[in-house]
This record gives structure tokens, sequence and C-alpha cells, in this order.
């Protein structure tokens, strides 16, 4: 039997488009109505559905207008007006899916993800949280020695979907945040390093503040280092992240500085 194309209400003589993927008629809307309705939709269903539709939903679905109008309502704003993306659905994935790009961070799965440098003393450790963090979620950390204990993580930025054109075009800030803390019995030594590297892995910008000493008898609790990369130019493509340290009376055991929680953070947008 022949089927009888489908036309939309009120639009009985207008063309209709066929879309691609099946033999169903698809009535055209003003490109203004579809993308308010695509607004209301997920946006991977945008892409991984609507687009496949028919060619004017693909044309919406890849038009700027949408991704700007999205980022609007979502929240995302840029931070340097003058820095516009060329690919603004590229940037608004970026902006949702911001994320931690360090690997087993908080040790839940003992040192999976990490790189030993230097492993000294009674190596290192992991343990319970002695006094509470301030995340509730954390309830692990890795622990020092008596000798210098580092490790590390190099985060291929292209791997994680950060593209060497949107990083050198747009160069997005990158944050660093690593909690800390002392035993109270115990003097230690807290170290970190954070490198930009470029595609040979040279260093471009570094990170790396003096040793923080902590004596014995302190207050046993959590400190934070923050640090944000900024206007740091074309190139980067690395994220090393170096952090460790050690105890200060040579104790056996595991006396030395404690760490979890660490953090690598590409932030295309501006935080609100």
């Amino acid at each position: 039997m022949k089927r009888r194309p489908r036309t939309a209400m009120g639009a009985a003589n207008s063309d209709v488009s066929t879309a691609t993927s099946s033999d169903e008629a698809v009535a055209p809307l003003h490109p203004d109505i579809l993308e308010e309705v695509f607004l209301h939709l997920p946006g991977h269903v945008v892409v991984s559905v609507c687009r496949l539709v028919c060619r004017q939903w693909k044309d919406v679905t890849d038009s700027e207008s949408l991704w700007r109008e999205r980022c609007r309502r979502e929240g995302y704003h840029l931070r340097d007006p003058s820095k516009v993306p060329s690919n603004w659905m590229l940037f608004y994935f970026l902006c949702k899916k911001r994320r931690n790009l360090l690997k087993n961070p908080r040790g839940e799965d003992n040192f999976q993800g990490w790189k030993i440098l230097e492993n000294n003393g009674d190596k290192w450790g992991l343990e319970g949280l002695r006094v509470p963090h301030p995340n509730a979620a954390v309830q692990k950390n890795f622990i020092t020695s008596y000798g210098m204990c580092t490790k590390e993580q190099v985060i291929n930025l292209e791997n994680e979907g950060y593209s060497p054109l949107f990083m050198d075009e747009f160069q997005p800030h990158i944050r660093i945040s690593d909690w800390y803390a002392p035993r109270q019995d115990c003097g230690s030594i807290y170290m970190i390093s954070v490198q930009l590297l470029n595609h040979k892995k040279k260093i471009l910008h570094e990170f790396k503040p003096q040793l923080i000493s902590f004596p014995q008898w302190n207050d046993e609790q959590w400190n934070q280092m923050i640090h944000v990369f900024k206007n740091y130019g074309p190139g980067v493509r690395y994220v090393r992240f170096v952090h460790g340290g050690k105890d200060t009376q040579y104790w056996a055991g595991w006396y030395g500085i404690r760490v979890t929680d660490s953090c690598v953070e590409v932030c295309p947008a501006l935080d609100t």
C-alpha cells in the first residue's frame, strides 16, 4: 500500500524534508523554533540523535547560536571576552565535562595511576584518615616515610579531549590543588611541583613553591595548596604533577607528610 506523506498542522502545502535514516517525512520548522526545542534537550541527545534526522536539524545543531545560548543559560561565561572560541559546541562540552584529570587522587585504588619517583625510608604507604578531611568523601590518604617519597602523574591533554587548537587559541585556566597534613607527634616536610609541558615534554611553565615544614607537636590539620595557571601562551600539551615529602624525625614506619584529594582541572569558563 502506498504511504501518504505526513504534513505539519497548518502547513498542508509546505515542502517537507526527508530524514536520512528513514522514509518518514519531517516537516520543516522555523530555525528559531527548532533551536528552542533543542535547548530543552540534553546536549548529547542533540548531537547524537537530532543532528542525524535531516539537513535542517543538522544545520541548527551545528549553528553557533545554539551553543552560545546553551552556554548562557547554563552559566558557562567567557573569562575573557576577547578570547572567543571558534567552536562553541566544543566549548560547551568541555565546560560540561570539567573534571579532575588525575587518576586515583585519594588512594582508593592503592597506587594505580601514579608513578613512584622516590620511595625511600619504609616507602610510600596508604592509611585511613587520622583526622576528618573537609571533604567527607575522602576516607584515605597516601603517607610518606623517613626518606624522601615522591610520585607523579603526567596528563596528556589531547587524550583528555583538549585539542592543541583549543589549548593554543583559548588558553583555558589550569587549576591545581592538593591537600596535605602532618602527624601531630612528628615533624614533616611537604613538596609539590606542577609543570606545563610542550609536545616534546619540555617545561614551559612551572609552579614549585618552597618546601613546607611542620614542627613536631602540631595541630595535625589538613591544608590545601592551590595554584591557577593563566595566560601561559601556546604550546601546552601535558601537565606534570609531582608531590610528596618525608618526616623529619627519621622514625621507622610512616610518620611523614600525608597527601590526598589532589586535583588538576582545565577550566574553560568563568567560575560562578
